[in-house]
């Protein structure tokens, strides 16, 4: 498959959390274009089985690939820890998933190989990120926590509200415990909830972003291959959902920062 510098990159997650990913990526390559799909009518993933899972992201890749995109990015931690192997026996372009791209971070900005990982249950439960971190760094000390209520405050729009400080607080009291120096934000949702999560935290522990890390992997690789924009149009941005648009927009405007347009609803 002929690759161009000016093809689309693809994103793709369950549901709206990938957005956080489609920011970072606009603010770190400003010039190239998106296409980003989110499962809006089968969200959440987490509760279906790994071969549902395995179906529904070979469904997306399909579709994305079929729009000649010269990169895919899984943006879904849930999709990523069930199904990355997947993606990548099917795809000819080059894939890249949130968790490895958080694990790398994570150890580069951890001097004590102590690291926290938070996430939705499904993720921690995959034990994922704890794979993804010891494959490259076996001495690595992990401790994770499932975080089930940051998705649903993050969505309603409570990134500083006092329940979800209270929330924090209980979810990172036993991580803190463990002497982590270094945080993982194992779910797309939680860059909305940085600056809480700092300084809930403190100052002495390294938050990553998973949609920054993916952002700086993605720059990485497209300087790699040769596969930057090098076109200074301006970039055009395209969203493909299979439901409810109108809320997607609602919720996406915050998690972009800017207004969505070119929302297109898929019908399988």
């Amino acid at each position: 498959m002929h690759l161009s510098p000016e093809n689309p990159i693809g994103v793709f997650d369950s549901g709206v959390g990938g957005l956080t990913v489609v920011r970072a990526l606009m603010e770190r390559l400003p010039f190239e274009n998106i296409l980003y799909f989110g499962d809006t009518a089968r969200v959440p993933y987490g509760v279906k089985s790994v071969e549902t899972i395995a179906h529904y992201t070979t469904q997306i890749s399909q579709f994305l690939l079929e729009r000649r995109v010269k990169l895919l990015i899984i943006a879904c931690n849930t999709m990523a820890a069930v199904s990355a192997q997947v993606v990548r026996d099917l795809s000819p372009v080059p894939v890249l998933d949130v968790i490895e791209a958080g694990a790398i971070t994570a150890l580069n900005a951890s001097s004590t190989k102590r690291i926290g990982v938070i996430g939705t249950p499904t993720t921690i439960n995959s034990n994922a990120y704890g794979r993804a971190i010891h494959h490259h760094s076996q001495d690595a000390r992990i401790t994770s926590q499932a975080c089930a209520l940051f998705v649903p405050l993050v969505e309603e729009g409570w990134l500083e509200h006092p329940v979800t400080r209270l929330t924090a607080q209980e979810y990172l009291r036993p991580v803190v415990a463990e002497k982590v120096d270094t945080l993982v934000l194992g779910c797309t949702h939680y860059p909305l909830l940085k600056p809480l999560l700092q300084d809930v935290a403190g100052p002495g522990i390294a938050l990553v972003d998973s949609a920054e890390a993916m952002a700086d992997q993605t720059a990485h690789l497209l300087s790699e291959l040769t596969l930057h924009n090098v076109s200074r149009l301006a970039p055009e941005y395209h969203f493909f959902v299979t439901d409810v648009p109108l809320r997607f927009q609602t919720i996406g405007e915050r998690f972009l920062g800017r207004s969505l347009s070119n929302v297109h609803v898929v019908k399988w």
